[in-house]
């Protein structure tokens, strides 16, 4: 005598556990987000119509103190200041091992074109390719 199962297969599909998943990855990426630039310095750009895509490896921010006429430069964004004659010998050690050496300059408007130009020379010098920063108009 053959016994008989009825299985019915339902065609019921929870979704409770995919809108938990969502939610974990959507916390996850909002924490990730603010974790990418932290020591990201706040300077008064420049504005240009030109926005270049390209990869940069390395920056260079200069911040211009105009209460007693000093400057500051930080690499890669980092808060703690590089002297200028430290500036070269540093990217020069970060682009070492690059196949196409290239770093941004950031500089504040008020900046004298001068500190700029000392910071395209040292691309120049070493035959990097310099990205000068602006924001967008």
């Amino acid at each position: 005598m053959a016994i008989k199962q009825r299985t019915k297969i339902s065609a019921e599909f929870s979704m409770s556990s995919m809108t938990d998943i969502v939610f974990l990855l959507l916390i996850f990426f909002l924490v990730t987000s603010t974790l990418i630039n932290p020591n990201a310095l706040k300077l008064l750009l420049p504005k240009s119509t030109n926005q270049i895509t390209a990869k940069q490896q390395t920056s260079v921010s200069i911040k211009h103190y105009l209460h007693n006429n000093t400057f500051s430069f930080h690499i890669n964004g980092d808060k703690r200041p590089v002297r200028v004659d430290e500036v070269e010998p540093m990217l020069q050690q970060l682009l070492q091992d690059e196949e196409d050496p290239t770093f941004s300059i950031y500089a504040d408007k008020t900046v004298p074109i001068e500190q700029v130009v000392n910071m395209m020379n040292i691309g120049k010098r070493n035959k990097y390719k310099v990205i000068l920063g602006t924001s967008p108009e």
